[in-house]
Protein backbone atom coordinates (compact mmCIF):
# COMPACT_ATOMS: atom_id res chain seq x y z
CA UNK A 1 0.00 0.00 0.00
CA UNK A 2 1.09 3.61 -1.05
CA UNK A 3 2.94 5.25 1.92
CA UNK A 4 3.17 2.16 4.04
CA UNK A 5 5.61 -0.52 2.26
CA UNK A 6 8.32 2.19 2.23
CA UNK A 7 9.94 5.17 4.22
CA UNK A 8 12.64 6.96 3.18
CA UNK A 9 14.89 8.04 5.71
CA UNK A 10 18.22 8.64 6.67
CA UNK A 11 20.52 8.05 9.64
CA UNK A 12 21.86 11.28 11.73
CA UNK A 13 25.53 11.54 12.14
CA UNK A 14 24.91 12.12 15.90
CA UNK A 15 22.05 10.32 17.27
CA UNK A 16 21.69 7.17 15.31
CA UNK A 17 18.09 7.27 14.66
CA UNK A 18 16.41 6.81 11.50
CA UNK A 19 14.38 9.82 10.34
CA UNK A 20 12.31 10.79 7.38
CA UNK A 21 13.80 12.84 4.63
CA UNK A 22 12.81 16.39 4.44
CA UNK A 23 11.35 14.97 0.78
CA UNK A 24 9.24 12.32 2.70
CA UNK A 25 8.10 14.34 5.07
CA UNK A 26 6.72 16.38 2.13
CA UNK A 27 5.33 13.51 0.65
CA UNK A 28 3.86 12.29 4.24
CA UNK A 29 1.92 16.01 4.73
CA UNK A 30 0.21 15.98 1.45
CA UNK A 31 -0.69 12.20 1.50
CA UNK A 32 -2.24 13.69 4.88
CA UNK A 33 -3.94 16.42 3.69
CA UNK A 34 -5.63 14.46 0.59
CA UNK A 35 -6.84 12.07 2.96
CA UNK A 36 -8.94 14.62 5.20
CA UNK A 37 -9.78 15.75 1.84
CA UNK A 38 -11.40 12.41 1.02
CA UNK A 39 -13.01 12.54 4.45
CA UNK A 40 -14.47 15.77 4.10
CA UNK A 41 -15.88 14.65 0.61
CA UNK A 42 -17.61 11.64 2.31
CA UNK A 43 -19.09 13.52 5.33
CA UNK A 44 -20.51 15.84 2.92
CA UNK A 45 -21.70 13.59 0.28
CA UNK A 46 -21.87 9.75 1.62
CA UNK A 47 -19.15 7.45 0.32
CA UNK A 48 -19.89 7.34 -3.39
CA UNK A 49 -19.61 11.28 -3.09
CA UNK A 50 -15.55 10.60 -3.03
CA UNK A 51 -13.71 11.88 -6.26
CA UNK A 52 -9.93 11.46 -7.21
CA UNK A 53 -10.05 14.29 -9.44
CA UNK A 54 -12.69 16.39 -6.90
CA UNK A 55 -9.41 15.98 -4.89
CA UNK A 56 -7.30 17.35 -6.62
CA UNK A 57 -8.92 20.23 -7.58
CA UNK A 58 -9.02 21.19 -3.85
CA UNK A 59 -5.20 21.04 -4.18
CA UNK A 60 -4.57 23.00 -7.30
CA UNK A 61 -3.26 19.22 -9.15
CA UNK A 62 -4.82 17.31 -12.49
CA UNK A 63 -6.05 14.17 -11.37
CA UNK A 64 -3.44 12.16 -12.80
CA UNK A 65 -0.75 14.10 -10.04
CA UNK A 66 -2.72 13.02 -7.61
CA UNK A 67 -1.87 9.14 -8.26
CA UNK A 68 1.89 10.06 -6.98
CA UNK A 69 0.51 9.43 -4.03
CA UNK A 70 -2.62 7.03 -4.18
CA UNK A 71 -2.28 5.04 -6.95
CA UNK A 72 -6.31 4.94 -7.29
CA UNK A 73 -9.33 5.61 -5.47
CA UNK A 74 -9.72 2.28 -3.66
CA UNK A 75 -6.05 2.35 -2.60
CA UNK A 76 -7.02 5.98 -0.60
CA UNK A 77 -9.89 3.74 0.42
CA UNK A 78 -7.90 1.25 1.81
CA UNK A 79 -5.86 3.24 3.59
CA UNK A 80 -8.82 5.69 5.29
CA UNK A 81 -10.64 2.38 6.26
CA UNK A 82 -7.36 0.76 7.74
CA UNK A 83 -7.04 4.24 9.60
CA UNK A 84 -10.37 4.34 10.76
CA UNK A 85 -10.29 1.04 11.64
CA UNK A 86 -7.24 2.06 13.96
CA UNK A 87 -9.01 5.01 15.47
CA UNK A 88 -12.31 3.38 16.52
CA UNK A 89 -10.47 -0.10 18.19
CA UNK A 90 -8.82 2.49 20.03
CA UNK A 91 -11.80 4.27 21.28
CA UNK A 92 -12.90 0.67 22.23
CA UNK A 93 -10.06 -1.04 24.42
CA UNK A 94 -9.62 2.64 26.03
CA UNK A 95 -13.00 1.83 27.27
CA UNK A 96 -12.24 -1.72 28.82
CA UNK A 97 -12.26 -2.83 32.40
CA UNK A 98 -10.30 -5.51 34.51
CA UNK A 99 -11.67 -6.84 37.59
CA UNK A 100 -15.53 -5.39 36.84
CA UNK A 101 -18.48 -6.82 36.77
CA UNK A 102 -19.03 -8.54 33.13
CA UNK A 103 -22.40 -6.31 32.35
CA UNK A 104 -20.79 -3.66 33.52
CA UNK A 105 -17.79 -3.99 31.26
CA UNK A 106 -20.24 -4.36 28.04
CA UNK A 107 -22.25 -1.25 28.82
CA UNK A 108 -18.40 0.61 29.10
CA UNK A 109 -17.27 -0.70 25.50
CA UNK A 110 -20.82 -0.49 23.67
CA UNK A 111 -21.22 3.29 25.40
CA UNK A 112 -17.33 3.59 24.18
CA UNK A 113 -18.39 2.37 20.51
CA UNK A 114 -21.43 4.27 20.28
CA UNK A 115 -19.74 7.79 21.52
CA UNK A 116 -17.18 7.26 18.80
CA UNK A 117 -19.36 6.56 16.17
CA UNK A 118 -21.30 10.22 16.95
CA UNK A 119 -18.19 11.83 17.28
CA UNK A 120 -16.96 10.82 13.80
CA UNK A 121 -20.36 9.44 11.73
CA UNK A 122 -18.46 9.87 7.82
CA UNK A 123 -15.82 7.03 9.18
CA UNK A 124 -18.58 5.00 10.96
CA UNK A 125 -20.43 5.01 7.54
CA UNK A 126 -17.61 4.38 5.74
CA UNK A 127 -16.71 1.10 8.20
CA UNK A 128 -19.64 -0.38 8.21
CA UNK A 129 -22.44 1.08 5.99
CA UNK A 130 -23.39 0.30 2.64
CA UNK A 131 -20.10 -1.11 0.47
CA UNK A 132 -18.67 1.30 -2.16
CA UNK A 133 -19.78 0.04 -5.46
CA UNK A 134 -16.44 -1.50 -7.12
CA UNK A 135 -14.43 -1.89 -4.22
CA UNK A 136 -12.54 -4.82 -2.50
CA UNK A 137 -11.64 -4.62 0.50
CA UNK A 138 -8.11 -6.60 1.16
CA UNK A 139 -8.18 -9.25 3.98
CA UNK A 140 -6.67 -6.87 6.53
CA UNK A 141 -9.31 -4.70 6.85
CA UNK A 142 -12.01 -8.03 7.86
CA UNK A 143 -9.11 -8.94 10.03
CA UNK A 144 -8.82 -5.12 12.06
CA UNK A 145 -12.93 -4.90 11.92
CA UNK A 146 -12.53 -8.35 13.70
CA UNK A 147 -9.93 -7.06 16.40
CA UNK A 148 -12.61 -4.26 16.87
CA UNK A 149 -15.04 -6.42 18.52
CA UNK A 150 -12.49 -8.78 20.35
CA UNK A 151 -13.17 -6.96 23.33
CA UNK A 152 -16.48 -7.93 23.76
CA UNK A 153 -15.85 -11.79 23.48
CA UNK A 154 -14.60 -12.29 26.96
CA UNK A 155 -17.61 -11.04 28.37
CA UNK A 156 -19.98 -13.61 26.46
CA UNK A 157 -17.76 -16.59 26.82
CA UNK A 158 -18.86 -15.96 30.88
CA UNK A 159 -22.09 -16.82 29.87
CA UNK A 160 -24.05 -18.91 27.58
CA UNK A 161 -25.56 -18.55 23.92
CA UNK A 162 -29.50 -19.75 22.92
CA UNK A 163 -29.17 -23.24 21.98
CA UNK A 164 -29.84 -22.71 18.22
CA UNK A 165 -27.39 -19.55 17.99
CA UNK A 166 -24.18 -21.63 19.41
CA UNK A 167 -25.37 -24.77 17.27
CA UNK A 168 -24.53 -22.33 14.33
CA UNK A 169 -21.40 -20.71 15.35
CA UNK A 170 -20.02 -23.84 16.27
CA UNK A 171 -20.72 -25.24 12.74
CA UNK A 172 -18.80 -21.64 11.74
CA UNK A 173 -15.89 -22.39 13.87
CA UNK A 174 -15.52 -25.91 12.45
CA UNK A 175 -15.24 -24.67 8.86
CA UNK A 176 -13.34 -21.62 9.37
CA UNK A 177 -10.30 -21.90 11.43
CA UNK A 178 -9.21 -18.49 11.39
CA UNK A 179 -12.47 -17.73 13.36
CA UNK A 180 -12.19 -20.31 16.01
CA UNK A 181 -8.60 -18.91 16.03
CA UNK A 182 -9.78 -15.33 16.54
CA UNK A 183 -11.97 -16.45 19.44
CA UNK A 184 -9.43 -18.17 21.05
CA UNK A 185 -7.19 -15.19 21.52
CA UNK A 186 -9.22 -13.04 22.38
CA UNK A 187 -11.60 -14.92 24.65
CA UNK A 188 -8.94 -18.04 26.06
CA UNK A 189 -11.34 -18.91 28.65
CA UNK A 190 -14.76 -19.37 28.95
CA UNK A 191 -17.46 -21.02 26.13
CA UNK A 192 -15.93 -19.93 22.88
CA UNK A 193 -19.22 -20.79 21.35
CA UNK A 194 -20.91 -18.31 23.67
CA UNK A 195 -18.36 -15.84 23.11
CA UNK A 196 -18.58 -16.06 18.98
CA UNK A 197 -22.41 -15.74 19.36
CA UNK A 198 -22.70 -12.68 21.75
CA UNK A 199 -20.07 -10.59 19.39
CA UNK A 200 -22.61 -11.08 16.55
CA UNK A 201 -25.58 -10.25 18.73
CA UNK A 202 -23.69 -6.82 19.98
CA UNK A 203 -22.37 -6.07 16.85
CA UNK A 204 -25.93 -6.26 15.69
CA UNK A 205 -27.74 -4.74 18.13
CA UNK A 206 -25.23 -1.78 17.92
CA UNK A 207 -24.76 -1.09 14.56
CA UNK A 208 -28.54 -1.32 14.21
CA UNK A 209 -28.98 1.28 16.67
CA UNK A 210 -25.94 3.73 15.69
CA UNK A 211 -26.99 3.26 12.05
CA UNK A 212 -30.57 4.57 12.10
CA UNK A 213 -29.11 7.45 14.96
CA UNK A 214 -26.43 8.59 12.57
CA UNK A 215 -28.94 8.55 9.58
CA UNK A 216 -31.01 10.61 11.71
CA UNK A 217 -33.76 7.92 11.81
CA UNK A 218 -34.93 8.97 15.40
CA UNK A 219 -35.17 12.67 14.98
CA UNK A 220 -38.43 13.78 16.05
CA UNK A 221 -39.05 11.07 18.07
CA UNK A 222 -39.47 10.66 22.23
CA UNK A 223 -36.66 8.66 23.01
CA UNK A 224 -32.85 8.80 22.63
CA UNK A 225 -30.76 6.28 21.02
CA UNK A 226 -28.36 5.99 24.12
CA UNK A 227 -31.55 4.44 26.08
CA UNK A 228 -31.89 1.97 23.53
CA UNK A 229 -28.38 1.01 23.58
CA UNK A 230 -28.60 0.64 27.46
CA UNK A 231 -31.51 -1.31 27.11
CA UNK A 232 -30.22 -3.88 24.36
CA UNK A 233 -26.90 -4.12 26.12
CA UNK A 234 -28.73 -5.23 29.10
CA UNK A 235 -31.41 -7.74 27.29
CA UNK A 236 -28.28 -9.61 25.96
CA UNK A 237 -26.28 -9.47 29.26
CA UNK A 238 -29.69 -11.46 30.73
CA UNK A 239 -30.01 -13.51 27.74
CA UNK A 240 -26.19 -14.93 28.35
CA UNK A 241 -26.99 -14.99 32.02
CA UNK A 242 -23.67 -12.16 32.58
Amino acid sequence: MAGRRHIAAVRTPYSGVMVSSPRQRYRDQVRAEIKQAALAQIGEGGVGALSLNAVAKQFGMTGPALYKYFRSRDDLLTELIIEGFDDVARAVYAAVREGVPARERLHALAEAFHRWALAKPHLFQLLFGTPVAGYQAPQETSEQARGVMGPFLPIFAQGTAPASLRAEVVQWMEDMPLVATWVHVFAPDGDPASALAGGVMVWARLHGIISLEVEGQFAGMGHRAETLRVIEMDSLADLWGI
